[in-house]
């Protein structure tokens, strides 16, 4: 520095008290008179009075020593701010420097500073006097109009699509990096120095250029505009052009400017489509459309040879479960190593399409005999049951197969395929892996099925539903803590039906939404009656189906439900299986949570049947595990069992989870489990599922710890009286 500053010189005795008077001249100033010393701190000699509006702290702590101005200097600009200011003293200058100040309150405020040196007796510089002022709202505005520039610009720098201003006639005025991109430059600079001629080295049909100056000399703007134009490598691409003209005072046109998109792959996609519409997107197969058509000229060529067409209606037996546990891809890899399997089965001649999901039919023409039909069939299952190997496990898949022959089971592609898929439900009832052909009886069969799903569209309008409670028992106490609602039908002719005779068909016709949503509500109106009744408050249970919970509007059904009815939330536990949540695990985790807010409990059901990993599970916001009664079932005989039994037991705990054993019907069961822990159980050997009436009366008895240390079930039921 030419002139070091003397850190150690006080200031002239005059000096202090010529700052203060005039900084009793500058409190009307809006900013900051000082003068400090040069040292580490910045030690104020003076401070005007628009200290505290400007930094929130008196001047007389600064003067005093009780605050050093660096202080209140923003940490990041302490450096900078010093560099710049013995910058200007070794330069003999001025300074100015914007920089950042904390207010007492913690705000972060802009200040600019303005200043010089003051020079001692000796020559050097020994203090600093200059002014401070509030420039926040500046910078914000500043900032905010570099903002809407970066916006801008990024905008037009990372826009996806192409944007344009052209001339006429002299190429292109800019384009942005996208448009570059799509005509195969490197820079729009590049583009723009290169593509001089638009007409001839853009356009394959010169002719789209003229056709797009004359629609803007008319009317101003093209709106999607669709060329085919070059790339700079030569390739053919399709783009759509939205422009307008821009013109001068005197209407005449200066420039356009627009925007362009790359249409190939929506050319393409068309094309495809008309594809499509014949053929299956994932195994490339003739889908249900094609096959029909197939299928109605092999009708007709029988017809004319006198031959045997036969229709094999295939369905994958483990598709569902492979779907569930290893999720849609691996589904998709499946089904595309059958086609291949399928395909490597039959003639050039054959038809292989798939009719969806895990259905595939096969059309045999120009047969031979029935026995050749069969021989086919056999090397079909034989060859979709080898192992299949995903991820270094070999997994092994069969299928039913239902056959249906022209001309003795029908004689169009629709009775064909009917027919074939009866036999196909036949195989599958019979054991799956296996094949059968249509008979007349398999009509009667199809017939009872239609006249199931005609009644059960009936229940709710004729009040045939009713719920069965099955109790939860505390182990520890013997007390009845809880019940799961079970599905009944009352049906007029065929007497109670179990819910596994009609649950598959109401999931299958989507009756099930709304039959989930009758016993959601009536369970919870049957839990407010009992309480009423003087009942104590237990959580009732309720299924809820893999539809159910897919639905958009789940949270609101149960919100709705708990609020017309009046049960407090902490009464009502929904039951959902592993499987059912491990299908989308995101979907169903935001579902979840939104259920867990509205202060119901929730349950996994069926747990170790599916596929969870610990991951997952501490991520789900569940109360309760209950683990499936396949487990269960030999836990006092089966070591795998009890081990598993036992894992969750202690997994549950771990994550302070519930837990409850279904399917408790023996003393050693119940022995086990509560050696081991478990917290409820449910099952015969407690109470099996009984109606409304008697389940509230069960409510106010318990099972006395006496009781439970003896194998004595029978007793148990006396005393709960109930009927078993």
């Amino acid at each position: 520095m030419a002139t070091t500053p003397d850190t150690t010189s006080s200031l002239p005795a005059g000096m202090a008290g010529e700052a203060r008077l005039l900084g009793k001249l500058l409190a009307s100033f809006d900013g900051m008179l000082y003068c400090c010393r040069i040292d580490e701190n910045r030690t104020m000699e003076f401070l005007s009075t628009g200290s505290e509006p400007l930094t929130g702290h008196s001047p007389e702590i600064f003067t005093t020593g009780g605050l050093a101005y660096e202080e209140i200097t923003h940490p990041e600009d302490r450096m900078r701010v010093r560099d710049c200011i013995y910058a200007a003293l070794e330069n003999n200058e001025r300074f100015s420097i914007e920089y950042r100040i904390v207010r007492r309150d913690g705000a972060v405020r802009w200040v600019q500073e303005m200043g010089t040196g003051v020079r001692g007796g000796s020559g050097g510089y020994i203090a600093l006097e200059g002014f401070i002022q509030d420039i926040t709202r500046r910078k914000q505005s500043e900032q905010a109009l570099h903002e809407a520039e970066r916006r801008f610009r990024s905008l037009f720098e990372n826009a996806v699509e192409g944007i344009f201003q052209s001339t006429p006639n002299m190429g292109y005025l800019a384009v942005n990096p996208a448009l570059a991109r799509m005509y195969g430059y490197a820079s729009p600079e590049q583009m723009i120095d290169t593509l001089r001629d638009i007409d001839q080295q853009l356009y394959v049909d010169g002719s789209r250029r003229l056709d797009f100056l004359d629609q803007m000399n008319c009317h101003g703007q093209v709106i999607n505009f669709e060329s085919q134009v070059r790339q700079r490598n030569g390739n053919l691409i399709w783009i759509s052009e939205n422009a307008r003209a821009v013109r001068d005072g005197h209407g005449r046109i200066l420039f356009f400017e627009g925007t362009v998109v790359d249409i190939t792959e929506r050319r393409m996609y068309e094309a495809r489509i008309r594809h499509q519409a014949t053929h299956d997107a994932l195994t490339g197969l003739p889908n249900r459309n094609l096959l029909y058509d197939r299928l109605q000229q092999a009708i007709h060529g029988s017809q004319r040879t006198h031959g045997i067409t036969a229709v094999a209606f295939i369905d994958l037996d483990q598709f569902k479960f492979i779907n569930d546990s290893l999720g849609h891809l691996a589904g998709d890899e499946l089904l595309k190593v059958v086609t291949a399997r399928l395909k490597s089965c039959v003639r050039a001649t054959d038809t292989v399409a798939r009719q969806g999901g895990d259905e595939f039919v096969l059309v045999l023409t120009q047969q031979k005999s029935i026995e050749a039909v069969t021989d086919t069939v056999r090397r079909i299952i034989a060859v979709v049951a080898e192992p299949w190997t995903h991820n270094g496990i070999d997994l092994h898949v069969t299928c039913s197969v239902g056959i249906s022959v022209c001309p003795n089971d029908g004689q169009d592609a629709e009775t064909l395929l009917r027919n074939a898929d009866s036999a196909m439900y036949k195989a599958k009832e019979l054991g799956r892996n296996n094949f059968e052909y249509f008979t007349a009886a398999m009509n009667l069969d199809a017939t009872a099925r239609l006249e199931m799903l005609n009644s059960l569209r009936q229940v709710l309008s004729n009040e045939e539903l009713l719920l069965h409670y099955q109790p939860k028992v505390d182990l520890a106490s013997g007390r009845v803590v809880g019940a799961e609602a079970l599905l009944r039908w009352r049906h007029p002719v065929r007497g109670l039906v179990p819910p596994s005779s009609f649950i598959p068909l109401a999931e299958e016709s989507g009756m099930i939404m709304a039959i989930g949503e009758w016993v959601l509500r009536a369970a919870c109106v049957q839990n407010v009656a009992w309480q009423r009744a003087g009942r104590p408050c237990i959580p009732i249970s309720v299924n809820l189906s893999p539809r159910q919970l897919a639905r958009h509007d789940i949270v609101d059904l149960v919100a709705d439900v708990l609020q017309s009815t009046g049960l407090a939330p902490g009464c009502l536990e929904l039951e959902i299986t592993e499987t059912v949540l491990m299908r989308d695990v995101d979907n169903s985790l935001a579902i979840l949570r939104k259920l867990k807010e509205l202060g119901v409990r929730i349950s996994i059901d069926d747990f170790g049947t599916g596929y969870s990993s610990l991951n997952y599970l501490k991520r789900f916001p569940v109360d309760t595990l209950k683990i499936d009664r396949s487990f269960v079932h030999d836990i006092a005989t089966d070591q795998d069992d009890a081990a598993i039994v036992k894992a969750v037991i202690s997994l549950a705990h771990i994550l302070n989870l519930r837990v409850v054993a279904e399917g408790v019907e023996e003393e050693d069961q119940r022995r086990f489990l509560m050696e081991n822990g478990c917290d409820e159980v449910q099952g015969f050997y407690f109470g099996g599922p009984v109606e409304a009436e008697v389940f509230g009366e069960m409510c106010l008895r318990h099972i006395p710890e006496s009781l439970l240390d003896r194998a004595d079930q029978a007793s148990a039921k006396r005393l709960l009286s109930i009927p078993f």
